[in-house]
């Protein structure tokens, strides 16, 4: 079982040595899974312990929280996924205005020396850190050299031609563009939530609509698309539709699921919802009338229809 560390304060005094990777790991994508994987087969090589070092809130939000990207995985799924790889620690800095202004040799000395005995360091080619992001893979080399432990640069993963990055991802998505995001990321782009409150729902679901509760983290570009809708223990075929519903007057956003496999269900608004978006259909547009807009509705059921015929079973 992953240890999960919220400060440095937690961390045991006797926790060390071991094999770290420090970053944001927005996302958990091929790059990042790559680095972990290298972590923990060195770190089992020297009876140490793998350890991941992020951050929370993510540095763009505390330093600059109007540029600030939406996140591919917010916390709480950003950690289910690092232990996921194997790792036996996450240690969860908190990003605030101390940490901010510590100098990478302090970094280095505090947090990855006197707290976690770090004896071998594992990053990408573009990693920086310190006050202002000052130091780079080379003052990160130079302090290695300095305090004895050694550090591994890793070269950008690159999946079909593409360079992995969560920044990369994180644009696709915005796009709508799943497919590419699939493919750097080695899994289907989902969205981990809860059904909207205020509808009324009991201890089932009867019809087979389900609204997702609001959502702080990236959404997919406006539109339609093929999805796979987990309620609890359950998974269902859907289409899914994401914006704001013009035909219907009032702009009202929403990310709205119609489920095509549908059973009644037992739910509330506290049931774990995870949504993947597989595929795109088409752009979010008005209709002339709701009839027009329903028997588009068809078409987009009988395309995702093909498309679940097509993939098969999960």
């Amino acid at each position: 079982m992953t240890s999960v560390f919220h400060s440095l304060a937690e961390i045991p005094a006797s926790f060390g040595p071991s094999v770290a990777a420090i970053g944001n790991f927005d996302g958990v994508h091929l790059g990042h899974q790559k680095i972990l994987k290298a972590i923990v087969a060195e770190a089992r090589a020297l009876h140490a312990r793998a350890v991941a070092i992020t951050f929370d809130p993510h540095p763009e939000q505390f330093l600059r929280p109007a540029q600030a990207p939406l996140l591919l995985t917010p916390i709480k799924e950003r950690l289910r996924l690092l232990a996921l790889t194997g790792i036996d620690a996450i240690v969860v800095l908190p990003f605030d205005e101390a940490l901010a202004t510590l100098s990478a040799r302090k970094f280095v000395q505090g947090i990855l020396l006197d707290a976690l005995a770090v004896r071998s360091l594992h990053e990408g080619g573009n990693f920086r850190f310190g006050h202002r992001a000052a130091a780079g893979v080379a003052e990160l080399e130079e302090l290695g050299a300095h305090f004895g432990f050694a550090v591994h640069v890793h070269p950008p993963v690159r999946v079909r031609g593409l360079e992995v990055s969560s920044s990369a991802i994180r644009e696709r998505i915005a796009a709508g563009d799943l497919k590419r995001a699939r493919w750097m990321l080695g899994r289907p782009f989902a969205v981990r939530s809860t059904q909207a409150r205020g509808r009324g729902i009991g201890t089932r679901l009867l019809v087979p609509t389900v609204n997702l509760a609001s959502y702080s983290g990236l959404l997919p570009a406006f539109g339609v698309y093929v999805t796979r809708l987990a309620i609890g223990k359950r998974s269902f075929q859907a289409v899914t539709n994401v914006g704001n519903r013009p035909t219907f007057g009032e702009a009202s956003f929403a990310v709205e699921s119609h489920i095509l496999d549908f059973e009644p269900v037992e739910m509330n608004e506290e049931t774990p919802v995870v949504l993947e978006f597989l595929l795109r259909l088409r752009g979010e547009r008005e209709w002339p009338t709701p009839e027009a807009l329903k028997a588009q509705i068809f078409r987009d059921v009988a395309r995702a229809q093909r498309y679940f015929r097509l993939t098969g079973p999960r």
